[in-house]
């Protein structure tokens, strides 16, 4: 590691409905899939009791977000209408605010009218994997909203995305995207932006690995970053296993993403993240960087 030639300002607070969540430290973010099909634990999270429950678990372990899900996004995923994902999801985000009044919640969408329910049943931040680019709506929503917005990269839907893994140049190109999806945010009136350069989403094995790699690229965007690596197929094919096999796996690149500059990690597993986070925090690298190899 060697200090960094150039030094971006980023912005490390959140103002969700009032409440400031510093970044300052990076922080964990639970994935609650109450869907029957997400890849790794779909079917698990399917009655209130269960939701709130694993909630519970997860805030206990020390995740500063949950990120309530209702539609699957694996690859080839089945879609559902506007109506069921909001009967998935608009029930779960009550409970875990009636039992947990102080929780940040994320809703974990890409339909506006999904994202406006969720907020309303208590939700402050919006996870949209498609930036935006499956529902014209959404932009203008979240400045209505003014809740901080997650700004994730995807190509096609996630019917489709497997197909589009065709880059010039993957790094310059997500780039060029976040920098136009961040102008036209905004314009809509948003303060408060998250980008999330989309592990899995529309890339191969190897540009996951280049992304990790390249990480510090997106510096000069000032925002903080998410990353969403979690028993991903990045780590599990690459490693020969599946994904129940894959926590450690997630642990190594967690770190990586972590000592690149992430400012809050997407995981399934809580306690985990919040040690990686820890270990990490010891080392005192603020201003330094891992150096991978390009």
């Amino acid at each position: 590691m060697k200090a960094k030639d150039t030094f971006f300002y980023k912005k490390s607070t959140l103002n969700c409905h009032g409440k400031i969540l510093s970044l300052a430290t990076p922080v964990v973010m639970g994935i609650l899939n109450v869907t029957p099909d997400s890849f790794y634990d779909g079917n698990q999270y399917t009655t209130i009791d269960k939701i709130v429950a694993q909630a519970e678990k997860m805030l206990a372990e020390g995740a500063t977000i949950l990120d309530i899900g209702g539609y699957s996004s694996r690859p080839g995923a089945t879609d559902i209408s506007v109506e069921e994902e909001k009967a998935r999801v608009v029930p779960a985000i009550a409970a875990i605010r009636k039992a947990f009044p102080g929780t940040i919640l994320s809703i974990d969408t890409f339909r506006a009218d999904v994202a406006e329910a969720a907020v309303q049943a208590g939700a402050s931040i919006i996870n949209d994997i498609a930036g935006g680019t499956l529902d014209e709506n959404m932009f203008a929503k979240v400045g209505k909203l003014q809740v901080p917005y997650i700004l994730m990269h995807l190509r096609g839907t996630p019917q489709t995305m497997k197909h589009l893994t065709s880059y010039d140049n993957l790094i310059v190109e997500l780039v060029t995207y976040f920098e136009q999806k961040i102008a036209q945010l905004r314009a809509a009136g948003v303060v408060d932006i998250i980008i999330d350069p989309g592990f899995g989403f529309a890339k191969n094995t190897e540009q996951n690995f280049t992304l990790l790699r390249s990480l510090p690229d997106f510096d000069l965007l000032e925002l903080p970053v998410l990353v969403g690596l979690s028993r991903k197929s990045m780590t599990y094919k690459t490693l020969g296993i599946e994904a129940p096999e894959a926590l450690p796996g997630t642990i190594a690149l967690n770190t990586i993403a972590l000592l690149q500059g992430a400012s809050i990690l997407r995981v399934h597993d809580v306690k985990e993240a919040v040690q990686t986070i820890k270990l990490v925090n010891r080392l005192q690298v603020t201003g330094y960087r891992l150096q991978v190899s390009k």
